[in-house]
């Protein structure tokens, strides 16, 4: 989005005819569709094939990889949105000092919202509760405490 000249020329290219209009996720997502109809087709020979014969076992050896190939590409993806997750984060978030860093190949964000922080002052002869919202970032190996900039 940062780059005008290559928006211009992907809207060239989703445009030509040869594309037939579609975009360019369009054509990142069509190996991943691909893979998932590979398995179907698989399921459907595995179901027409006789047991114990040659075909079985080959097809059962491809079903296999496939099961294996799918089962990396959908932990890839995983992990490709969650490296986006603490990208957008650690652009949103300032420390006051750069010690710890937020992007990590292991760390993953697992929930993060917001609460609300009570105040009890002491001090004063009533008891005066205050609020102020805080934001929790839980991630699988530590645990980040937040407030808006003020």
């Amino acid at each position: 989005n940062g780059n005008a000249g290559f928006q211009q020329v992907l809207e060239r290219l989703e445009s030509d005819p040869v594309c037939q209009r579609l975009s360019l996720k369009s054509f990142l997502i069509l190996p991943f569709q691909r893979i998932t109809r590979l398995k179907l087709l698989l399921q459907n020979i595995l179901k027409r094939t006789q047991p114990g014969s040659e075909e079985e076992v080959q097809a059962t050896q491809a079903y296999d990889a496939l099961e294996k190939l799918i089962k990396d590409c959908n932990e890839n993806v995983q992990r490709m949105k969650s490296t986006e997750e603490l990208i957008y984060l650690s652009q949103k978030i300032e420390f006051e000092c750069k010690i710890f860093p937020l992007i990590s190949q292991s760390r993953r964000l697992v929930k993060c919202g917001e609460l609300t922080a009570l105040d009890f002052n002491n001090l004063s002869p009533k008891w005066k509760v205050t609020t102020r919202p805080i934001y929790l970032h839980l991630f699988n190996d530590c645990l980040l405490l937040s407030r808006p900039k003020e």
